[in-house]
């Protein structure tokens, strides 16, 4: 197994951990503090934040509100999660382009 694979897995079972203690996203926020504010002062941690939960409130809400009724997923509602997902990999792209080694 590569060393990406065993990171891949490593980063899934955490996740899975933090979901099943209801604190999916208190560990998505630490991993995010630890990697990329590190050394950034207090209230930009603080700031960062209330910005982080009220993204994952948005979405969240966003979701449970667009859903249609019903206990299985209906093909809109497919469409409009992976619509939610693209949109959230064009950023992911975009914020990895930023971050790149020799780049800005």
């Amino acid at each position: 197994m590569s060393t990406e694979e065993e990171r891949r897995r490593f980063v899934d079972d955490l996740t899975k951990e933090w979901a099943d203690k209801g604190k999916i996203l208190q560990g998505g926020w630490a991993a995010f503090e630890y990697l990329i504010l590190q050394g950034a002062p207090d209230i930009q941690r603080e700031e960062m934040r209330k910005a982080y939960f009220a993204g994952a409130q948005h979405l969240f809400a966003s979701i449970m509100t667009i859903l249609d009724p019903g206990d299985e997923p209906t093909d809109q509602d497919l469409e409009r999660m992976e619509m939610i997902s693209k949109e959230l990999a064009a950023f992911e792209m975009e914020v990895t382009n930023v971050h790149k080694p020799g780049r800005g």
